[in-house]
């Protein structure tokens, strides 16, 4: 042990590290000899197209984040104060503030021990005369059970939006990820498949949302149907806020949109060395790897393992950190935060939430990690004991 301690010393393995595809710069020079960098310009339409293509979506938006498509669709479907929205505690904090800066109350759901997706079979009970919208979080880009959660939003008339952000690509059954609700958010956050730093999407599938999310994404201005020559001048019109990326971070990204089968092929050949390589070590001293039901087609977003315990999960942490390997874990429940205590949940409303969240561990996972980085990951997690 002190052998490999000593040779990884100054040999980092970080969790991330943010992919550069091989035309980024020379797109983002393009961007600026067009003088058009800002936002929805000819490398903007490109990554919309793309998108809408791919996955066969109606209409893509690109916004400055994943926050952005979530607060765009908040305002979209009218939430107002005293609305609820439902949603899983297991999840980061924009998929509750999107909906809590329009006034709304979040109503958090348990989830699922297996996919760590929210549980369909608790959903029903937490819908009421104030539910306004239901927004599912396909976590680590594995679908969460959409055909229940539709007939279960249809049957009382609220639409769900789907948050996406670990999920392009991703399939339930067939169908895309994003695609199943009426509205999805998208995120290229650099943790993500695909990366600009900082940016996002919003994804529509029902025609009606359309026009009203192109004069929210522009300051509430009709400046889309003047470019158009749909009338002689634009105005304000509507609420709004400027949630266009910089064309010069679309130009960035759509590099990597060129490369997505290769990018995605990769990811998948990581996932499935870690978990082939950790199989056997994982029954063997009672952890936990993820479950991908047959309906689904991940994402290859990331790898986790689920610990015994807190203690052996931080053991864990700290083992690898001693090898310059980072492991972070993941999310802490919303409900027991302080916003959301202060909106009246307490310890033990979605207790698989709160086990999880203690036993999650996140293994590196990029798209330029190299073979002898995963040999080391693999090698230092075998060689922890848990005790």
């Amino acid at each position: 042990m002190k052998t490999l301690i000593s040779e990884c010393i100054n040999d980092a393995i970080e969790f991330n590290r943010p992919y550069v595809a091989k035309n980024s710069f020379m797109y983002m020079q393009l961007a600026v000899e067009n003088a058009h960098t800002c936002g929805d310009g000819p490398f903007t339409k490109r990554c919309q197209g793309f998108l809408e293509r791919k996955i066969g979506v109606a209409r893509a938006l690109m916004t400055t984040s994943c926050t952005d498509a979530l607060e765009m669709a908040a305002v979209l479907l009218n939430i107002q104060p005293g609305d609820e929205v439902i949603l899983p505690s297991f999840t980061f904090v924009s998929t509750a503030n999107a909906f809590v800066l329009r006034g709304a109350t979040p109503v958090f759901c348990d989830i699922k021990p297996d996919t760590l997706n929210l549980d369909v079979e608790r959903l029903e009970a937490l819908i009421g005369s104030r539910t306004k919208a239901i927004v599912p979080v396909h976590y680590a880009g594995v679908a969460c059970e959409m055909d229940e959660i539709m007939g279960i939003a249809d049957s009382y008339g609220v639409p769900v939006v789907e948050d996406n952000a670990h999920g392009l690509f991703g399939k339930y059954k067939g169908k895309n990820l994003g695609t199943i609700g009426a509205m999805a958010a998208q995120s290229f956050h650099e943790t993500k498949n695909f990366n600009c730093g900082e940016g996002g999407a919003l994804l529509i599938n029902e025609n009606k949302y359309t026009e009203r999310a192109e004069i929210i994404r522009e300051k509430g201005t009709n400046r889309n149907r003047f470019f158009r020559g749909l009338v002689d001048k634009y105005t304000w019109v509507d609420i709004g806020s400027s949630h266009l990326p910089s064309d010069l971070l679309s130009a960035y990204l759509y590099a990597q949109f060129e490369v997505s089968d290769e990018i995605q092929a990769f990811r998948e050949s990581i996932w499935k060395l870690y978990d082939h390589s950790l199989r056997r070590w994982a029954e063997n001293v009672g952890v936990t790897q993820p479950n991908v039901p047959s309906y689904c087609d991940q994402a290859f977003h990331m790898y986790y393992l689920l610990m015994p315990s807190l203690a052996t999960r931080q053991g864990l942490i700290q083992h690898l950190k001693q090898l310059n390997i980072t492991s972070p874990f993941h999310y802490l429940p919303l409900h027991l935060s302080s916003m959301g205590i202060k909106f009246g949940s307490s310890l033990g409303d979605c207790p698989v939430t709160e086990s999880i969240s203690d036993r999650i561990i996140r293994l590196p996972f990029h798209n330029s990690i190299i073979a002898s980085e995963l040999d080391r990951v693999i090698d230092g997690i075998k060689s922890f004991k848990l005790s």
